[in-house]
């Protein structure tokens, strides 16, 4: 554990060192500004809340952070770093950790960056803002299940391009699994197995905490989720090690 923190501190400072960090954070804003005001409707609404923001963010998380995965591992594979990396005198728990714990504070700092919307608000109206903080804490942890699963499936492939797609794909099932149109395709299923698959939809689980709902049982879906799909992510590595 001793390492952890410089491995955070080294992977965090590595985003800033390229025009990489910039982008992201300009497009994300800029996204979050369309959505929220254009597509959500934010004026129309006539309501000093941040529901037209946060309702978007399972969208947004869908391109978004898969483009922020994609290079936590796979270049470390395709340029050969990543045997060097393990010889080092650090645990498999700190690098994967520290990986995606820099990746998900990157995502924190652009999500805080949205900070003026919250003033806007404010200004404009009386808004209940434990619910954006609530929001808030629901969106980064949301965040946080993105980039686990893009942290696997980026040490799965070698092209960031295809780490990209297996990430958008996997995520993808995760946001529509709560949909009518798919659960009326298990029919044929058992009512727990449909309520099951249900339960793993990004959105349902979220909306709640985007009413200011803190269920503790939302909060531990995001975190079990992180901790499992990190798991296999050190699974993959050491695979692919071995072969």
């Amino acid at each position: 554990m001793r390492q952890l923190p410089v491995i955070v501190s080294r992977e965090l400072g590595s985003y800033f060192a390229t025009p990489l960090a910039y982008i992201f954070i300009l497009i994300f804003l800029v996204l979050s500004g369309l959505f929220t005001f254009y597509l959500g409707g934010f004026y129309e609404r006539g309501q000093a809340d941040l529901s037209a923001f946060f309702d978007f963010h399972p969208w947004l998380y869908l391109f978004l952070i898969p483009a922020l995965a994609m290079r936590l591992w796979a270049e470390e594979r395709k340029s050969g770093s990543i045997e060097l990396l393990m010889t080092l005198p650090i645990t498999r728990f700190e690098v994967v950790t520290g990986k995606f714990l820099a990746a998900w504070l990157f995502a924190g700092m652009s999500l805080l960056l949205t900070f003026p919307m919250v003033l806007t608000v404010n200004y404009l109206g009386e808004p209940d803002n434990g619910i954006i903080v609530a929001a808030y804490l629901g969106s980064w942890l949301l965040a946080g299940a993105f980039l686990a699963i893009g942290s696997c499936m980026s040490a799965l492939a070698k092209n960031q391009v295809i780490a990209f797609i297996l990430t958008v794909t996997a995520c993808f099932l995760f946001i529509v699994s709560g949909l009518p149109m798919v659960l009326d395709a298990f029919n044929w299923a058992p009512q727990w197995l449909i309520d099951a698959v249900a339960s793993l939809s990004f959105p349902v689980r979220f909306s709640s905490l985007g009413k200011g709902i803190i269920d503790v049982r939302d909060v531990l879906y995001f975190l079990s989720l992180i901790v499992a799909w990190l798991a296999a992510t050190a699974v993959v590595i050491d695979l692919k090690k071995a072969v």
